[in-house]
């Protein structure tokens, strides 16, 4: 068999051909990488190499192993069979490269080796069949989203142009040799379709699919850095460099508009980007007709790291998103529990809205609202002394933990404590616990603002102020735990405020309750009910199954929406957009989306609640929609506490 390097072209040897191919290749790869490091480089410092055995771990379940790519099966392992032959196939490549490069090297070449050719060629069948799945999801049922760009057609037709050289290449040789070896099956099975050719045409089809595959690797390696596909090389670090605190909230910092404002891991996420269209499909802000789209977002990152790595760079990427973009979003977290190369989108919203802060342009909703919880503390503007009226009704007295120890410190929050609509259900959660013999206490007017969602507005001063604050109240109480009824409390206080040991949400404190029948309830007739799961709750805090179980120990069949778990729909709430108006000419808020999907389900007359605000969005959506005959929206200690009525009479 000849040898494609060693033969001569020209009078030349091949290897002379094949090091100007790679040194072209590479100065291309190279000149471009520098570029945009530099221009990454021109942004803030970020620490992401801490906890590195978890980092690591990380990486190889969601990159090696695709993870989040499986909630579509078929989709998932497509990308798993492409991904790993793309290693195969690196990994041979390499190794050719270096034998042709070198050709005096006692190596056979990679495709001579049966461990490495056996794998490869069905790899490869496999890969054939995932990218021919693939490219007619782009082009005949494509999702929304995903776009259909010259340069996806380009990456697809150059990784086809791979594959069919490497086996048309297989099945040459084995046609020119005396017969297929028992490790090239595939080759042996297309080297019977190129009998006809002849020991010296396989030859000489064999040099040309190696040099056309070589040719097609090393034009794919120049080209990659400058197309849409430099993810491909991007994403693995983006997955290592994700951070590790749920929804990741950016550095301290006066916001951020141009590149240099940016710390190098938010510009990284442009390069990291596939441009799946998975954020958007996933965030409420965008299918509810808003201007945000997660996806145009980070997209625009990319352009501002690449406009640096041309020179340039001096963007203001507030003007180019557009402040009602920015304040459109809510914060569930949706898009970044969707992305599957870990983009960060949140910690780039935040970032702008600080600026805005600084800017003053805020809408006068938020603005009044931060004026007053700046002067009292919370964000109804009330009073201090009023936290705790709600208490007033109750037939027993609420320990004040600031001068009786408690087991538990209950935060009770701002919605909780204030609003009308939810001042009875969180004296629901009272008498629960008091039926319970749960020893309890409140801050009462010790108690201030959480701040979690201050936070995310971008008023990060307000926030530590507020922090330090409740800290200093938290430990002149004397208490064992924490807990709170609002999962964006939950959330501050266990996440950002350090306390992660001491915190529970009341699904959690209610579950136990009843499972060690200290709160003796009686289970109902096997009605049928849905559960939420709030964002701050499920996403960001994990706790999906404490409801769901407390549901299900009193007698209820628990009946899940399509989206729920970690894909639960937002309410519309979060982020502080419950202080904001809605733009004029948008589609279903997410809440009357939310109620639709619930009331959908069948024989299901009950949305359960586990969050104060859901418990407002949703009632108020019931309204809007006119489902109020159809659905129910109850908070869940409301059906405890129907439960322990049950057992009351039972008992009398």
């Amino acid at each position: 068999m000849a040898d494609p390097t060693t033969s001569s072209l020209l009078g030349i040897p091949g290897y002379a051909f094949l090091w100007v191919l790679t040194l072209a290749a590479l100065a291309l790869f190279g000149l471009r990488a520098y570029r945009l490091a530099a221009a990454l480089g021109r942004g803030r410092r970020e620490p992401r190499w801490d906890h590195l055995p978890r980092r690591l771990w990380m990486t190889v379940t969601n990159v090696a192993g695709q993870r989040r790519m499986f909630d579509n099966p078929g989709i998932g392992l497509a990308h798993l069979v492409i991904f790993w032959t793309f290693l195969f196939y690196a990994f041979s490549f390499a190794w050719n490269l270096l034998r042709g490069l070198l050709p005096f090297l006692p190596l056979p070449y990679a495709d001579e080796v049966a461990w490495v050719s056996f794998p490869m060629e069905w790899l490869t069948v496999a890969a054939v069949v995932a990218l021919a799945g693939a490219a007619v999801r782009r082009y005949f049922f494509t999702p929304e989203r995903l776009e259909r760009s010259r340069d996806a057609t380009i990456i697809l037709l150059l990784i086809s142009l791979l594959l069919v050289t490497f086996l048309v290449g297989q099945g040459a040789k084995v046609a020119a040799e005396e017969g297929p070896a028992s490790w090239s099956p595939v080759g042996g099975l297309i080297g019977g379709w190129l009998d006809g050719l002849g020991r010296a045409g396989a030859e000489h089809l064999f040099v040309a699919m190696w040099w056309v595959h070589m040719a097609a690797v090393l034009g794919f390696l120049a080209y990659l850095l400058y197309s849409k596909h430099l993810h491909l090389l991007a994403s693995p670090f983006s997955v290592f460099a994700a951070s590790l605190e749920p929804g990741g909230m950016p550095l301290p910092s006066e916001g951020a508009a141009r590149l240099e404002e940016f710390t190098w891991r938010e510009l990284y996420n442009g390069l990291a980007c596939a441009e799946c269209g998975r954020c958007d499909r996933a965030c409420p802000a965008f299918t509810s007709g808003g201007v945000l789209s997660p996806k145009d977002l980070i997209h625009e990152v990319k352009l501002l790291v690449l406009d640096a790595a041309r020179g340039d760079g001096h963007r203001d990427l507030i003007a180019t998103v557009g402040a009602e973009a920015i304040w459109a979003c809510t914060t569930c977290g949706a898009c970044m529990e969707r992305c599957p190369v870990f983009n960060e989108h949140i910690p780039l919203i935040v970032q702008m809205r600080r600026q805005l802060m600084v800017r003053g342009e805020v809408g006068t909703g938020v603005q009044d609202m931060l004026t007053g919880l700046t002067r009292y503390g919370n964000s109804f503007g009330q009073s201090p002394r009023n936290r705790a009226k709600w208490a007033r009704d109750l037939e027993f007295e609420v320990k004040d933990a600031r001068k009786d120890p408690a087991e538990y410190l209950w935060f009770v929050g701002d919605y909780a404590s204030f609003d009308p609509r939810v001042q009875e259900v969180t004296r629901s959660v009272a008498r629960v616990f008091h039926r319970a013999g749960l020893d309890f206490g409140i801050l009462a007017e010790g108690e201030q603002n959480a701040g979690n969602d201050v936070r995310r507005l971008g008023e990060e001063g307000l926030f530590e102020m507020l922090r330090d604050k409740n800290l200093a109240a938290l430990e002149s109480s004397s208490h064992r735990a924490i807990v709170t009824t609002d999962p964006h409390t939950y959330h501050a206080l266990k996440h950002e405020y350090g306390l992660n040991g001491r915190v529970r949400h009341y699904t959690e404190v209610l579950d136990d309750l009843v499972s060690s029948g200290r709160l003796p309830v009686a289970p109902s007739g096997g009605g049928r009910v849905t559960y939420h799961d709030p964002c701050y709750l499920g996403r960001y805090g994990g706790i999906y199954d404490p409801p769901r179980r407390l549901l299900r120990s009193l007698g209820l069949k628990v009946s899940e929406m399509p989206r729920n778990r970690s894909a639960a729909y937002c309410c519309g709430a979060g982020g502080g957009r419950i202080w904001m108006e809605d733009a004029p000419g948008g589609g279903e808020r997410p809440a009357e989306s939310r109620v639709r999907e619930a009331a959908g389900l069948d024989g299901v007359g009950t949305m359960v609640v586990a969050c104060p605000k859901d418990l407002v969005m949703f009632r108020d959506a019931l309204k809007t929609t006119g489902l109020e005959g159809a659905l129910a929206v109850r908070d869940i200690v409301e059906l405890v506490e129907d439960a322990i009525g049950a057992t009351q009479r039972s008992e009398a």
